[in-house]
């Protein structure tokens, strides 16, 4: 198996990535950009939902064949994502491409679909568990290279619904059936059934949690790929719009939580309250598209139509070059984020 090396004088970085649907192409973008840069070594990867899945994608690829496989296995997952959706009902209309860059809000059948999500469950809807992702991941991924791999560390996590904790999955148990667990929307899908426990989206719980990558690697650098916007520019005022920003206030909450607490733990490092020898002082950097994404409608996020996919992976790619020009070098010596005006 051919896997490149570790390079000596590469920066080390773990990875956090958000889920978001089709938003997940923006994830694609940034991993794409990362990947090329051989300043650039990846220790761990952590994602929820569509962030699971970019994580057992990229990290699949790493452990085959390196950072060149990787982003080809990124480009040709998200590829069969679009070619599938051809076949299916949900397709941005005339007046959609009209009127935004990625919003299916004019479409007969997304208005269709998202009423009938809100009358009926999964199980009437979808007897039959049809998920098309669920086939593509397994196309795409041979988890047992995974398994066999410790090339970089691997996360995923998913909510268990009977017990409402948080189950992360790692190199030795992530299959197919971990990463659609972490993408289990409750209104769009069963939930995913493994070793007797069942599963939901793991945003609910963490997207996506740092503690994996705070407790199981070496590196102190993460970097959160942020999709879900913190800010929005106007109040929600329908139904849709309301219920999609309690979605993302949601979403947001766990890992809002999570950067207080690491801000907490570094000031009191910072104070010699606590010692750095024992407590690990993390260096935390993000990139994100709030502007961009708070412009897009949920409708956007089953949008799989290859040029709005292109659209959101040129913007993960720009937002990244923009990161490392302004932040390489604060890589490794602080953070490049101001945890108290983005996260406070």
């Amino acid at each position: 198996m051919n896997v490149e090396g570790s390079r000596p004088n590469a920066k080390k970085l773990n990875l956090a990535l958000q889920g978001g649907g089709s938003h997940g192409a923006f994830t694609w973008g940034v991993l794409d950009r990362l990947l090329e840069d051989e300043r650039i070594e990846i220790e761990g990867l952590v994602g929820t939902s569509a962030g699971a899945m970019n994580t057992a994608v990229a990290a699949y690829g790493l452990a085959k064949g390196g950072k060149p496989e990787a982003r080809k296995v990124l480009e040709q997952f998200w590829r069969k994502i679009s070619d599938a959706s051809k076949n299916g009902p949900l397709q941005p209309s005339w007046l959609d491409k009209l009127h935004s860059r990625g919003n299916m809000d004019f479409s007969p059948m997304w208005q269709m679909i998202d009423n009938l999500s809100r009358l009926f469950s999964p199980y009437e809807l979808n007897p039959g568990d049809v998920n098309p992702l669920r086939d593509i991941v397994d196309e795409v991924v041979d988890f047992e290279v995974l398994h066999a791999s410790d090339r970089v560390k691997v996360f995923v996590c998913a909510t268990n619904v009977l017990n409402a904790r948080i189950t992360v999955f790692d190199n030795k148990t992530i299959n197919v059936k971990a990463v659609m667990a972490s993408a289990c929307l409750p209104f769009m899908f069963q939930a995913v059934e493994i070793d007797g426990e069942y599963y939901w989206d793991g945003g609910y719980i963490g997207n996506p949690p740092l503690y994996p990558l705070i407790y199981h690697t070496d590196c102190r650098d993460v970097l959160i790929v942020q999709i879900n916007p913190i800010n929005i520019p106007d109040v929600p005022r329908t139904a849709r719009t309301i219920l999609d920003r309690i979605n993302t206030l949601s979403f947001n909450s766990s890992l809002m939580r999570e950067m207080r607490m690491i801000h907490f733990i570094t000031s009191l490092i910072d104070k010699n309250i606590l010692d750095s020898n024992h407590y690990k002082r993390m260096y935390v950097h993000t990139v994100d598209a709030e502007m961009e994404m708070s412009m897009l409608s949920v409708s956007s996020k089953l949008n799989a139509d290859w040029d709005f996919l292109q659209h959101l992976f040129q913007l993960g790619r720009r937002k990244t070059d923009l990161f490392l020009k302004k932040h390489f070098d604060q890589i490794g010596v602080e953070s490049s984020t101001d945890i108290v005006h983005k996260f406070m």
